[in-house]
Formats: structure tokens, sequence, C-alpha cells
């Protein structure tokens, strides 16, 4: 099972994303707990793709891909940008950071996802789950 997407950097895009997700979870009857882990994943990772990625710049595109192997899903998003160092992003559970409305997306990302991994200068994420 496969599904690509080719999003222009505008918020309102999410909503074809979060759409594909609820496609893909029908198709694979997913349960609810792994659906939700997807959906906040993915859309945390495009949402950093469209605003810092490609600055919310509606010429750019964010590219998702979705393709499910044996008992793994894996969603590759890549953005436009220059990238981002992933070694090196505040920590949100931080005293300091604890009050802090942004800065929580790659957190999530890292705890929802089975593996994530970092490409290209962090222009390209990939997201695995375990099925």
């Amino acid at each position: 099972m496969k599904k690509d997407l080719n999003i222009p950097s505008e918020v309102g895009s999410l909503r074809l994303v979060e759409k594909a997700i609820d496609e893909l979870s029908l198709e694979m009857d997913l349960s609810d707990e792994v659906y939700g882990n997807i959906l906040v994943a993915t859309m945390e990772a495009t949402n950093n793709a469209i605003i810092h990625g490609n600055n919310s710049d509606p010429n750019k595109n964010v590219k998702i891909e979705m393709q499910s192997m044996e008992k793994v899903l894996k969603i590759h998003i890549e953005d436009q940008g220059t990238g981002f160092d992933h070694m090196n992003i505040p920590d949100p559970t931080a005293p300091e950071n604890l009050e802090k409305i942004n800065g929580r997306g790659i957190f999530l990302m890292e705890r929802l996802s089975d593996e994530i991994l970092y490409l290209d200068k962090g222009r390209i994420v990939v997201l695995k789950f375990n099925l």
C-alpha cells in the first residue's frame, strides 16, 4: 500500500494530510492508538516542514510518501528548505521551556513513532511505525 502527496507550504494543506491518514487507517484497519500516533507525529512533521523548512512559502512544496511494508508503515516527509540540526533542539521538558507554547513537535514525533530518521541535513524526516 502506498500513498503520495505533494502539498503547498500552507497550513491549510494539513487537512489533505489528515484525510490521507484517515483513508490509510481505514484501508489498513489500524487501532485507535496506532492511528493517533501516526496522525499526531505526521501532522507535527508536516507542520514543521511547512513552517520551519519552507518558511510557509506557498511556492515551495512538501512531499509526503506513505508506504506500508509487511508490519511497518514508513512516512517520508521532505521540504525544500536548508535543513536543521536535530541534535541541537531545546528540551521541551526542561524547566525553562515548560511554559513555552512551541517546541514540542520533535519531542512528540520521537515518542510517538517507533523509529525516526533525519536525512539530508534534516530536510527529510522518515517516521516508522510498527503495525
